[in-house]
């Protein structure tokens, strides 16, 4: 069997979700490609930077780094392991505190020592390196081999479908996980194997922040896939249900 570029299993992932967005790679540099741009010119939200590029071609590319100028959300900048967790994080997780923004909180988790607990519990976030590359499968480079994960974005069924892939050759009943935290921990933290206690090679379906809602299609998820898993479901395509059984997969309804 020919070696699949990250290009090859991009496409063959779109195949097999139907996918509307374009899978992303997700890899670290310590030099930016010449094509990508920095997340904070698109929005100080890295997790909405990601989902705009796999909806929309305008970019092929953006690179996450340490922001000196304050451009990217701070939460954001701590889950890729580029500065620590804020002090006021557990407070405004849970039920706020009057010393940070009046008492401005998210109420996602019952109380302070509880989110202090939860952040202890994930260990040490390392960056993949100086920078973090997120770029679309169908616009990156071949010499680019050092994929750490791919990124997929769809519906209930597309991404039914492509957990149901993931087990098609795997031993592991449980090579799949929800985890805690923001959208963008679930877009590239997890799947790439950052987290130190959470660095089991299975794919992370997300988001589970509800705090964004208000851009995220209701209908979507996301499902990060490490590399080697990614390349073995590409491999898997044609022989599985999907090809062999169209109609299971992707049942046409009768409105």
């Amino acid at each position: 069997m020919a070696i699949l570029t990250p290009r090859d299993i991009g496409s063959k992932l779109k195949q097999a979700g139907r996918l509307s967005s374009q899978p992303l790679c997700i890899y670290g540099t310590d030099t930016p490609p010449a094509e990508s741009i920095s997340s904070t010119e698109i929005n100080r939200c890295i997790a909405r930077v990601i989902f705009t590029l796999a909806t929309d071609s305008t970019h092929s590319g953006v690179y996450i780094s340490v922001d000196k100028k304050k451009k990217c959300c701070p939460g954001g900048q701590a889950w890729l392991g580029f500065q620590p967790f804020m002090p006021y994080l557990k407070h405004f997780l849970s039920s706020g505190s009057p010393d940070f923004r009046n008492g401005s909180a998210e109420y996602l988790i019952s109380d302070p020592d509880l989110v202090e607990k939860r952040l202890k519990s994930i260990g040490k976030v390392t960056p993949l390196d100086e920078f973090i590359i997120i770029q679309r499968s169908d616009q990156i480079f071949e010499q680019h081999q050092q994929i750490k994960a791919f990124l997929c974005f769809g519906e209930a069924e597309q991404i039914r479908n492509l957990c149901s892939l993931i087990y098609f050759r795997s031993e592991k009943s449980s090579g799949i996980q929800i985890p805690w935290g923001p959208s963008c921990a679930s877009f590239i933290s997890y799947p790439t194997g950052m987290i130190k206690f959470n660095q089991q090679e299975c794919a992370i379906l997300g988001p589970t922040d509800p705090t964004g809602n208000f851009w995220f299609p209701h209908s979507f998820m996301s499902m990060g896939v490490p590399f080697n898993i990614a390349r073995q479901m590409a491999e898997d395509l044609d022989s599985s249900f999907i090809i062999q059984r169209p109609k299971v997969a992707y049942p046409v309804r009768k409105s």
